[in-house]
């Protein structure tokens, strides 16, 4: 019998842990909303802020107004509200108030059962309760998880999923890359794609003036700067042969189509693009050259120019 009542009690201890461990989890997926209006055509300024594990994370983007179910996001004055959004992954209840247009309130999440299991299906595994919280706020779909399946995709993964989500990796963006001649099968440049403005319309501009450029030069080009504007100054500056690896370099030591003019003016016509990056690593600037005619040192090449620097002649 006392062992009987041993067991009973373990499992009621057992079922108590379970119903708190419950509401901890529960307790995880409540935080605050605000909204506002959006600069876009049938959007709101959406935000979340989640508290959690002693801290807090905040998003805040445009959704559209149509995912706010039960809500006049249109009606005038101060008011009380209550809504929900529904997503694939999961369920935000809301309520707090709106006014005018703007407002703020509290939330609770409730994530869909049958999310994990159907994305586990489809290839995407590892979904935890925050990460399936993380894909609910930026509403990475069934649909949207087969159409990315399908483009056959290196380094594929749940978090490159949501990134895709995140930064508007689109089955229309991907194809439009290809149609410019990329394979755009690299699931990471296709996020430093978008994270760096590397778009279809530049690969379409850049290949227009017969440069082979690779995937990661498109990047490197957007990082530091060389701009199809810029390249065109450059090529009236007559460094119309510059490979992509080179023009990098000029924005990244800041050889400019000023510089490039200053030095012409003071007697170097057209340095070799090393010559040009050396000066700029090594500060042989025109004033530095100017300074040095100016005490009678005439005729010094680009070559000695530099040396001098090296050598901390001033």
């Amino acid at each position: 019998m006392k062992a009987k009542k041993t067991i009973v009690v373990a499992a009621l201890l057992a079922c108590a842990f379970g119903f708190a461990q419950a509401l901890q989890a529960a307790e995880e997926f409540k935080g605050s909303w605000t909204i506002m209006p959006s600069e876009a055509a049938g959007q709101v300024r959406f935000g979340l802020i989640h508290h959690m594990h002693g801290g807090n994370s905040q998003s805040e983007s445009d959704w559209p107004k149509s995912a706010f179910q039960g809500v006049d996001l249109a009606a005038t004055g101060k008011h009380d509200v209550q809504f929900n959004i529904t997503r694939d992954a999961g369920r935000f209840d809301c309520q707090g108030f709106l006014n005018s247009g703007e407002g703020a309130g509290v939330f609770h999440f409730t994530p869909d059962s049958k999310y994990a299991p159907a994305m586990s299906a489809l290839g995407f595994t590892g979904i935890d309760d925050e990460k399936q919280f993380a894909m609910a706020v930026h509403d990475v779909t069934l649909e949207f998880a087969r159409s990315m399946k399908s483009e056959n995709l290196s380094g594929f993964d749940t978090d490159k999923l949501i990134a895709f989500r995140i930064f508007n990796v689109t089955h229309q963006f991907i194809q439009d890359l290809r149609t410019e001649g990329l394979a755009a099968t690299d699931s990471d440049k296709l996020v430093a794609f978008r994270i760096h403005g590397v778009t279809p319309e530049m690969v379409r501009a850049v290949r227009k003036s017969g440069l082979k450029v690779s995937e990661d030069q498109f990047i490197a080009m957007r990082i530091h700067g060389v701009t199809p504007e810029w390249m065109a100054e450059i090529k009236k500056g007559g460094y119309d042969k510059l490979n992509i690896d080179e023009m990098v370099a000029f924005r990244i030591h800041g050889v400019s189509p000023q510089f490039i003019e200053k030095v012409a003016q003071l007697g170097y016509n057209h340095p070799e693009p090393d010559q040009l990056v050396a000066m700029r690593i090594h500060g042989v600037t025109p004033e530095f050259i100017a300074d040095l005619k100016s005490r009678g040192m005439q005729n010094l090449t680009i070559d000695k120019l530099v040396a001098l620097r090296i050598h901390g002649i001033d």
